[in-house]
């Protein structure tokens, strides 16, 4: 009932047959069990988890708070800002205290810690912290004497009428990966060296013994941790340690981008990546933040339970309506995709590319209209990005592309096929050709095309949607908000 194992694998026999074929590779155990793996799957780059210093940042880090609490696919969109790009700016929470923790509340669960479930970052009279002051505070990681330091940190503004006060943000990945292509002897300092970071006041002593910067066993970025507030050098710390951290913080300091908090904004980031600081302001000034700290593997969780529901939705569809005939042609609607997605793998397309093969009708499935190209797109934007979502609005435009520059490819169309072309505007014109060919997924449309043609032989074994539904979950990525 559970998916875990009641068996161990140290005491399984070693010996495997193992049996290739073009798109699977196939192990079979000694008691007969057989695991079938696909071939993609298998050569692709392992998956280097939550944290990943290659992640690319991707559509805009912001999102309205109505719009991330009624739309899955805006809430997934903005979870995944945060596991790509480090953060995420939530406007429009409620000014009220404690709202911050129904944030959390959205994806997981609060982290307490010695400063309570939230804590208020506003000037106050005897401070144990630096940040309760109106000082400026240097790019920083939280609560780094905490052995593991929280993964997440929000911050909710409820008043900020002081002058000055910006918050600004640096991406710690990033900086520390300029710095080991610039300057390889400093990042090998700062990645084993190791440095005290230490907290006290009158009923806490915290204290940890950890890098500046963190690798994983394949040499890969996973952690930044730094706050020279905390930070205790020792008299092992020489000066090629020191020219190592001042040059970290160099690049830290160019790399800072600013922005200002105003009541509502909610600022949540990966306080493993992303350093955050604050510009001095008037005492005298009225500047209240809520914050509180969380752990991104429930947040992780949360976006890759959201991931499954429309891959959900598209079985249905698949199981439901794509069991009608395809238009005189021998196949069914879904049995068309699914073989148009079997040609896409056959020719070891990339993922995205898979996914548009395979729901390139999607649109026959959804929309009671003449232009499934378009209804289809539009219906896969919500959950998928352009990459998947051009080539399956532009796959009949390549039909037309096709049938006007290519000879013989006319002849080869099937007889529906020729007929639909009819309506969907036949040949494309000499203007048509040239703007089709400037686009940016041309090239991919027309691959498209050319597998959705040959995807009509009643002959050929047709996989099944469960095949493709962990392909198509990799690639479920809501673009950002137009």
């Amino acid at each position: 009932m559970s998916g875990q194992k009641l068996f161990d694998l140290a005491e399984t026999p070693a010996v495997v047959e193992i049996v290739e074929s073009a798109h699977d590779v196939t192990v079979v155990f000694a008691d007969g069990h057989r695991s079938v793996f696909d071939r993609a799957w298998l050569a692709s780059p392992a998956p280097a988890g939550h944290r990943d210093e290659s992640s690319k940042r991707s559509g805009a880090s912001e999102a309205s708070w109505s719009a991330y609490l009624d739309d899955d696919a805006e809430r997934l969109r903005c979870l995944d800002a945060v596991l790509r790009n480090g953060f995420v700016l939530l406007r429009g929470v409620p000014v009220r205290p404690g709202a911050v923790l129904e944030v959390v509340e959205t994806f997981g669960f609060v982290r307490e810690t010695n400063y309570g479930r939230l804590f208020d970052v506003r000037v106050v009279d005897s401070p144990n912290n630096l940040a309760f002051t109106s000082k400026a505070i240097s790019p920083h990681t939280d609560n780094p004497y905490r052995d593991p330091v929280p993964t997440l940190q929000l911050l909710h503004c409820l008043e900020n009428a002081a002058e000055g006060g910006d918050t600004t943000l640096v991406d710690g990945f990033a900086v520390a990966a300029r710095l080991r292509v610039e300057d390889p002897a400093a990042f090998e300092t700062l990645t084993r060296t190791p440095v005290t970071f230490s907290f006290a006041d009158e009923t806490t002593f915290l204290s940890a013994f950890k890098p500046i910067i963190e690798v994983d066993p394949a040499g890969r970025i996973r952690e930044v941790r730094i706050n020279n507030r905390s930070m205790q050098p020792g008299r092992e710390h020489g000066p090629e340690f020191y020219r190592a951290y001042r040059a970290f913080r160099a690049m830290s300091a160019a790399a800072q981008v600013a922005l200002r908090l105003e009541p509502g904004d909610c600022l949540l980031f990966d306080n493993t990546r992303i350093l955050h600081a604050r510009t001095g302001f008037a005492a005298t000034g009225a500047r209240h933040l809520q914050g509180c700290y969380a752990d991104i593997d429930a947040l992780a969780s949360t976006a890759a339970v959201l991931r499954r529901i429309p891959i959900a939705e598209l079985a249905a569809l698949f199981d439901g309506p794509g069991g009608a005939a395809y238009l005189g042609e021998p196949v069914t609607q879904a049995q068309h995709m699914l073989l148009a997605g079997a040609e896409a793998l056959a020719a070891n397309a990339p993922d995205h590319l898979v996914a548009a093969a395979l729901l390139h009708d999607v649109g026959h499935l959804v929309a009671d209209e003449k232009h499934h190209d378009t209804a289809g797109a539009r219906y896969l934007s919500r959950w998928f990005p352009p990459a998947v979502t051009e080539p399956v609005r532009l796959h009949v435009a390549a039909k037309r592309y096709l049938c006007a520059t290519e000879p013989g490819y006319f002849e080869s169309l099937s007889p529906a096929s020729v007929r639909t072309l009819g309506f969907q505007g036949g040949p494309m014109s000499a203007t048509e050709v040239a703007a089709f060919v400037a686009g940016p997924y041309a090239e991919d449309a027309v691959a498209l095309r050319r597998w959705d043609e040959a995807a009509k032989d009643p002959d050929v074994e047709v996989p099944t949607f469960a095949r493709f539904a962990p392909l198509v979950e990799r690639v479920v990525t809501p673009p950002a908000s137009r």
